[in-house]
């Protein structure tokens, strides 16, 4: 095991084995982002489910109000005048079979994929690629629609698709050192909201086991989720 650098030795000295309350986690995390970029602050969430269960499983979006702080590429396989909307929506990428044949061979320059219901049967052969990428377009992620302009604004603004992995862990960016400490316990508070609203129907017992939250190069820091669950929606 790589011995820690005397950087992550002083930083990780910061943080006491405690729970911190939202808005100090947050305060010390944002401390803690020394590097030469601006860097991303994430939250990882330890759940109470077991994902190989189908009624454990948890994807979904969330809709992050103060945004994400990165740029997305967005591709689109629609067919006829969807591409046309889709470009003019602001998508990076976007075809018909042309696109499918692209990503099969592996190339994906891409974010997020969206697709209309109707190319879904082609999109489905792409699952090898796709899955392990998690980036196979589904109902529920709001990546299968229709209204291919709406999901386009919507994911450009600071919309992001998560999932359990296979520990029952949540891992979702959201935001970046530089944004206010104020708009990154907005954020936060609408990630923990929506991961109560989507629990499991399985779940059982305890479904928060931890949330720690952390930056790119920083080391992490342990949130009071009782604490978070009591802040107003206004935080």
């Amino acid at each position: 095991m790589n011995k820690p650098s005397k950087r992550m030795t002083n930083l990780s000295s910061k943080v006491e084995g405690r729970l911190y309350a939202p808005i100090d986690a947050i305060n010390l995390v944002k401390e803690n982002s020394t590097a030469k970029f601006d860097e991303t602050i994430e939250a990882h969430a330890r759940l109470g489910i077991d994902p190989k269960y189908t009624d454990q499983q948890l994807r979904t979006t969330v809709a992050l109000p103060k945004g994400t702080g990165q740029s997305v590429k967005i591709a689109v396989i629609a067919k006829g005048e969807k591409v046309s909307e889709a470009k003019s929506s602001g998508a990076d990428l976007a075809g018909e079979e042309e696109l499918v044949e692209t990503i099969s061979k592996g190339e994906m320059n891409f974010d997020i994929l969206i697709a209309t219901p109707d190319m879904m049967p082609k999109v489905a052969k792409l699952g090898r690629v796709l899955g392990p990428r998690g980036l196979m377009p589904n109902p529920k992620a709001g990546t299968v629609t229709t209204d291919i302009s709406a999901a386009i604004k919507e994911f450009k603004a600071g919309k992001l698709e998560f999932r359990a992995d296979r520990g029952g862990i949540v891992h979702v960016r959201f935001g970046k050192a530089s944004f206010t400490a104020e708009a990154l316990l907005e954020n936060l508070k609408a990630l923990q909201e929506t991961i109560e609203r989507n629990k499991p129907s399985g779940a059982k017992g305890r479904y928060w086991k931890s949330l720690y939250l952390t930056s790119t190069m920083g080391p992490s820091v342990q949130v009071d989720i009782n604490a978070l669950q009591d802040l107003k929606e206004e935080a």
